[in-house]
């Protein structure tokens, strides 16, 4: 039997890269799941990719700074298979790659309203839905910018954010049955990281020999991660930020 049979997830994000990729697996195991994204074409394409395996996916229009749209994509979730046992908050930019001292207030609002906001009012509307069935899994995505200093100092600034977000989480709705954990990935293949390696072809050479496995992981591999967070076999784990970065921060 599939690991999430009669679970209903939501994914933000999930037009692309790691959000489709997570999307398309709690699919595959079991999962009824809302495809979140305000890309309407990409999020369209999710659905259509889960549908075609077998799987049963919705697509709802989400702006994940405004905080109506987020409610309205749990009552989604809540409406339409009848309640909500996962969420993956996934939804991120990069913004500027500029130091510090050269970045707009602008850009910094827009990165952490993304990368962090989002991720809070994700758990706003979902844990009350989560708390109100029988308890859930909430996996946030941050990155290993969020356990270190290497990267633009918002995207680092936002994705710390949601590793100490996602701690208060899990320690607040615990005892009401919600685990809470990040996922931290290192370099993947998805269209943000594309856009930055077509920018500046040189440093997939730099990223392959700084890697200890010799690669860029895959959006797939990342989905993996959060499926075994999402799932009972992760039923004790609470809190975690998990990095999934084939080693970059062994060294």
């Amino acid at each position: 039997m599939s690991r999430l049979t009669n679970d209903v997830a939501v994914v933000t994000g999930a037009g692309s890269g790691i959000g489709r990729a997570s999307a398309e697996r709690l699919a595959n195991e079991g999962a009824s799941v809302v495809v979140a994204d305000i890309d309407v074409e990409g999020g369209a394409e999710t659905v259509e990719a889960i549908e075609s395996e077998g799987g049963t996916a919705t697509f709802v229009e989400v702006d994940v700074t405004d905080e109506d749209d987020v409610r309205k994509m749990v009552d989604a979730a809540v409406e339409t298979y009848g309640g909500l046992d996962i969420a993956h908050n996934n939804a991120g930019i990069e913004g500027d790659g500029a130091p510090l001292v050269e970045q707009s207030a602008e850009g910094w609002e827009e990165v952490l309203g993304i990368n962090l906001t989002g991720v809070f009012l994700g758990m706003k509307y979902e844990i009350p839905a989560m708390v109100e069935g029988d308890g859930g899994a909430i996996v946030n995505t941050s990155s290993i910018a969020g356990l270190s200093g290497d990267g633009p100092a918002p995207y680092v600034a936002s994705k710390h954010g949601v590793v100490g977000l996602t701690r208060q989480a899990a320690v607040e709705y615990g005892d009401e049955g919600v685990r809470v954990n990040a996922v931290c990935p290192g370099v993947v293949r998805t269209p943000m990281v594309e856009r930055s390696l077509e920018e500046h072809p040189e440093a997939v050479d730099q990223i392959t020999e700084e890697q200890p496995l010799g690669r860029m992981a895959q959006p797939e591999e990342i989905a993996d991660a959060v499926v075994w967070l999402a799932s009972s076999e992760a039923s004790f784990v609470n809190g975690h930020p998990l990095p999934v970065e084939g080693g970059l921060l062994a060294r």
